[in-house]
């Protein structure tokens, strides 16, 4: 990166809701080989990404003020499914412009249109090789990390 473009960089967390352990793991090690500097805060299903974004429950001490810079989303989790998510995400003013991409290992076209229907940002589906995968999270880091404005951007 130019150091113009290392000063726009957003280093808020980065929050995955992923339920599979080995998807968190394999998310983990394409971020540090993929060298991404923002913090990844993981939670396993729906519930729990709601109440880190609206902090309550288990994160009531988190500020409000320190929103992630980006959600990655997987669609089917327990307790509220990705969509479920996306459409509670959209409707509280709080998160109604977070930035969400649906991450996940579904080719279904109607998860893709119902995705996008439910207010996601985009949708990338998790490439089964690991440096493909750490590939598609370079690119998505460049993308949201640095190309895109953000309103909920603090920088």
């Amino acid at each position: 990166m130019t150091m113009e473009t290392e000063s726009t960089v957003d280093r808020r967390p980065i929050l995955l809701v992923e339920d599979n352990p080995d998807d968190q793991l394999l998310t983990r090690i394409a971020f540090e080989k993929a060298r991404l500097e923002n913090e990844l805060v993981v939670v396993d299903d729906g519930v729990a990404a709601l109440d880190y974004l609206w902090c309550r429950g288990a994160y009531a001490a988190r500020d409000p003020a320190g929103m992630p810079a980006l959600v990655l989303l997987d669609l089917n989790m327990p307790m509220l499914s990705g969509f479920e998510v996306l459409e509670q995400i959209r409707a509280h003013p709080l998160t109604a412009a977070q930035p969400v991409v649906v991450l996940t290992s579904s080719a279904q076209d109607e998860d893709v249109l119902r995705s996008y229907l439910n207010g996601a940002n985009s949708y990338v589906r998790k490439p089964v090789e690991l440096e493909a995968f750490i590939a598609a999270l370079a690119q998505l880091q460049l993308y949201w990390m640095v190309l895109n404005i953000n309103p909920q951007r603090s920088n």
